[in-house]
């Protein structure tokens, strides 16, 4: 029996819920994000999921925001991208302004600190169960399989940059799928493999009709989000001057937002060195405190750049209020940052979805999930050894019991993702109290 289509309202409530549980930096909301839309609601079939997030790893930003405006628009048009991506910002946004306004005046927080550190094995957890699942799809073959091998050694022991290894693969697959088809399957989006029973928009169906491409369409798209997106940088350089602190904050991370390719990890440091060297609108210390804060709220990893442009409002105010200077900061930041994720999708996800039929652009995206799954393998060994190794030759036992727990309990048990979060941080809670 299929399932019915969700509508708006109960779509919204999702996003919602995601947004609050959106834990774990890209590969843990792909992660959920998977089990929630694919396995368990069975909105949107296996192999859309991943053509969306091929084309979203293609992109500068944060992939995870993208691939949630994709499934928005894909499930309820614009409005419906619009939603998802804002709510997948939104919790974490108010949240990490909360917790920047208390690291600003109050300084750490232990026990803010005391449940992230049960959040933190449970998002290990959720990041090898979704590379376990993603894998078995993605990795169909031996060729696949190096594909991911060499993807994770390129990245982990050689230090290639991200946005390399996925041209590389895309290469691979164009090349490799044109002279070798036989060693590159076609993930094509029109066969009954993969359809998921039930599924709403299942592999196997025509894309919705609201995904066509239009030129009309585009040329609205483009100067709509271009309008928004430098609005308000024109106006606080208007009002401030060209050299004030929010007017800088919005060029500089406008475009940040065009350049940033390779996901959180490959961006940061290139933030960090022009925000604290060139700009000065905090330490060094600090900006690895806001990385800590990032790390361990829920939303985008990227958000740590909503804590640089508030320390950046709140240390160098001018004439304003510090907490007026700094809300505004962190606002400008937030906004230039996450805006343009909105114009990506909306401009070049119709013509993605067309591609959906096409076998060439087909076996060179799966090339491309297989390498992807080489990166999210890097991502979890590189998560998992920060959370259960914290210090050099030694092991941190709780965590480790509470990554199992919580493995087992969504691997075996088929436990839902919410529970596991919550019971994480109040166990880690307790585990400070009790220490």
């Amino acid at each position: 029996m299929a399932t019915t289509h969700p509508t708006f309202r109960e779509a919204f409530r999702f996003w919602l819920k995601l947004g609050f549980i959106s834990f774990g930096g890209p590969t843990g909301q792909i992660a959920i994000m998977h089990a929630e839309l694919v396995e368990k609601k069975k909105w949107i079939g296996e192999e859309r999921l991943l053509h969306a997030l091929n084309y979203c790893m293609l992109l500068p930003g944060p992939e995870a925001t993208q691939l949630a405006v994709y499934c928005g628009w894909l499930l309820h048009r614009t409005w419906g991208g619009i939603a998802a991506g804002a709510l997948f910002v939104l919790p974490s946004a108010v949240l990490l302004w909360g917790l920047s306004w208390i690291y600003a005046a109050y300084g750490a927080v232990p026990w803010i600190a005391a449940i992230f550190s049960g959040l933190k094995p449970a998002v290990t957890a959720i990041v090898a169960v979704a590379l376990i699942r993603i894998g078995r799809r993605a990795l169909k073959n031996a060729m696949m399989w190096g594909v991911a091998a060499a993807a994770f050694g390129a990245i982990y022991f050689l230090r290639v940059p991200f946005p390399l290894i996925v041209v590389g693969a895309l290469g691979l697959g164009f090349v490799g799928g044109k002279f070798w088809p036989e060693f590159f399957p076609a993930s094509t989006g029109h066969t009954a493999s993969g359809a998921g029973s039930g599924t709403v928009i299942g592999d196997a169906h025509e894309s919705p009709a609201h995904t066509r491409p239009s030129l009309a369409r585009a040329a609205k798209v483009l100067g709509v989000s271009v309008v928004l997106w430098w609005t308000p940088v024109v106006l606080v350089g208007w009002w401030q001057g060209g050299h004030g602190t929010l007017a800088q904050e919005g060029i500089f991370f406008s475009k940040a937002a065009m350049v940033t390719f390779g996901g959180a990890y490959a961006v940061l440091p290139y933030v960090g060195q022009q925000a604290v060297e060139h700009f000065g609108w905090l330490t060094a210390p600090q900006m690895v405190d806001g990385l800590g804060l990032a790390e361990t709220t829920p939303g985008p990893l990227i958000m740590v750049v909503q804590f640089v442009g508030f320390l950046g409002g709140w240390n160098h105010p001018g004439a304003l209020n510090p907490l007026l200077a700094a809300t505004l900061g962190a606002a400008i930041t937030t906004w230039t940052t996450f805006v343009p994720c909105f114009l990506w999708i909306f401009l070049g996800a119709p013509h993605i979805e067309q591609m959906r039929g096409n076998a060439v652009f087909g076996r060179a995206l799966t090339t491309v999930t297989a390498a992807v799954v080489g990166v999210i393998l890097n991502l979890a060994v590189w998560f998992g050894w920060h959370v259960l190794a914290p210090t050099a030759g030694g092991v941190d036992w709780f965590a480790f019991a509470l990554g199992a727990v919580a493995f087992v309990a969504m691997q075996r048990c088929k436990v839902d993702v919410v529970p596991v979060v919550l019971g994480s941080g109040v166990l880690g809670l307790a585990w400070h109290w009790v220490r």
